[in-house]
């Protein structure tokens, strides 16, 4: 008889339904895995045989063909190991077939019969959810599976426990819930000293998702700045959060599970490879753009990068998406992230902050800066400079901010969201053209004042545009509805000359 087993695939952050079917016919005793196998899963037969043998039940002396449906999707990793051994043990009637049905099966098999853990359990609980199917998973599963806060998620330890399940011999518990963990905000803006400008760019780029772009010399705290943005920005939605745990679990980075509410703050050394950053191997796994979904992507010494690897930054900075292309197959995983870069101003670092220490040639300077090109820098909203302090700046006490200054900058954020989000549900940086030309509207005289500065400044289209949602969250801030003058003229002072 045909007996049949449902599992789930990962593809990215989806998980498609799998079919395991068995079939125990005539022939050499062997077991052979049909469906677009691949390595470990064709490997996965002698880990069955061996944890069936162990869970004191029998192996059919014949040959068992074992088909993955849809063929034409890739089967990666031992997450069908459970699945295949029980449609096997369905299709040689020692446990009854029917149990099987409306259920679904994750999980590895150690030899023993035990249950290994496997990553992208998140989307494949979400997936059974939606379908009202039961699924079972490995215990050390359990907390990830919960995070969908859905009831009928079956925790077992051993192929023996849902085998006792099937028979209706002994039941699996449910998966418990885990609370939801409260950000705790350890770097505060009130830490900074001075600085005025940059923190005013901090709070503007966490009111309005806009990339910000930070130039100084070494020691001006431009690290500590980017470190504040997180704390800023209000907290994630159940469904983002959701979605940044989704992609930590096809990860394997279960551990981060426990942090699943807090914004995500990504921070790569400038040594890292593109496949690092934006995703890839094979199967694709996700970059740091898509584990910095939802929060920030911190790049430090940004012309240290190779320029190959940040060019491959344009495209998911307009779209939001990242696709990975491989000959059988495609994946696109989330990457909204906010970028927050920075940078010395020169070679050396110390060009332009008042002391004889730079030597670096013009035509030096130029090739440093060179190494970032236009059309990436014609993406970062915010263009701040962060000059060195001004001496006894530190030890004066008078220099010290005060201790609700965070909390300030916090409420007024929120409440630029709140007033941004009543408009278009959408941050200011993420609005279509459509949207921009509709919501960012500004008057003849402003229109003019835009027009001269595209010309001076050298803007390009984009910029124009970039330029008007700064000024529409520079509004929001002060709750107005219109985009007044101080508005647009303090938007135009974050963008670089020939940007």
């Amino acid at each position: 008889m045909v007996a049949i087993a449902l599992a789930r695939a990962e593809l990215g952050i989806d998980a498609p339904l799998v079919t395991v079917e068995a079939d125990v016919l005539g022939g050499l005793p062997q077991i052979q895995i049909v469906g677009m196998p691949e390595i470990a899963v064709r490997e996965s037969k002698d880990r069955v045989k061996s944890a069936i043998k162990n869970a004191y039940l029998d192996i059919p002396d014949r040959k068992i063909t074992v088909n993955l449906a849809p063929a034409d999707l890739p089967k990666t990793s031992g997450r069908y190991d459970l699945a295949i051994a029980l449609a096997i043990l369905a299709a040689s009637e020692q446990i009854p077939a029917n149990a099987l049905h409306g259920t679904e099966f994750l999980g590895e098999l150690s030899l023993d019969g035990s249950l290994r853990p496997v990553s992208g359990v998140l989307p494949a609980t979400i997936a059974a959810a939606n379908l009202h199917k039961v699924l079972i998973v490995p215990r050390e599963n359990e907390a990830e599976a919960a995070l969908a806060e859905y009831r009928d998620v079956l925790i077992a330890d051993t192929l023996l426990d849902v085998i006792g399940h099937l028979r209706a011999e002994k039941y699996l518990t449910t998966a418990r819930s885990v609370p939801t963990p409260m950000p705790i905000i350890d770097n505060r803006l009130s830490d900074i000293k001075g600085q005025g400008a940059a923190k005013r760019a901090l709070i503007i780029a966490a009111a309005g998702a806009h990339n910000l772009l930070l130039t100084g010399p070494p020691g001006t705290g431009k690290t500590m700045l980017a470190s504040r943005l997180p704390g800023l920005i209000p907290p994630m939605s159940k469904s983002e959060a959701l979605t940044v745990a989704c992609v930590r679990s096809v990860s394997n980075r279960q551990a981060s599970i426990t942090n699943w509410a807090i914004r995500p703050f990504r921070s790569p050394h400038h040594t890292s490879s593109g496949v690092a950053l934006v995703g890839g191997s094979n199967p694709p796994k996700p970059g740091e753009i898509s584990l910095a979904h939802n929060g920030v992507l911190f790049l430090d010494e940004l012309p240290e990068f190779s320029r190959h690897v940040l060019e491959v930054l344009r495209e998911p900075l307009e779209s939001g998406v990242i696709t990975i292309s491989r000959a059988n197959h495609q994946i696109s995983y989330p990457a909204r992230f906010q970028l927050v870069a920075a940078m010395n101003p020169c070679p050396c670092g110390y060009y332009s902050d008042g002391t004889d220490r730079c030597e670096c040639s013009l035509d030096k300077i130029q090739r440093y800066r060179g190494r970032v090109s236009g059309p990436l820098l014609d993406r970062i909203d915010l263009h701040v400079n962060v000059p060195a302090l001004p001496p006894g700046a530190l030890s004066d006490p008078g220099a010290s901010t005060e201790s609700d200054e965070h909390e300030r900058a916090v409420d007024l954020v929120l409440a630029a969201r709140t007033f941004m989000n009543a408009r278009t549900k959408a941050a200011n940086a993420h609005l279509s053209s459509n949207e921009t030309a509709r919501f960012c509207r500004i008057s003849g005289h402003n229109t003019r004042l835009l027009d001269q500065a595209m010309i001076r400044l050298g803007l390009s289209a984009r910029g124009y545009y970039k330029v008007l949602k700064v000024a529409r969250t520079l509004a929001d801030l002060e709750q107005s509805n219109d985009i007044e003058t101080h508005h647009l003229t303090e938007a135009l002072g974050f963008r670089s000359p020939g940007r």
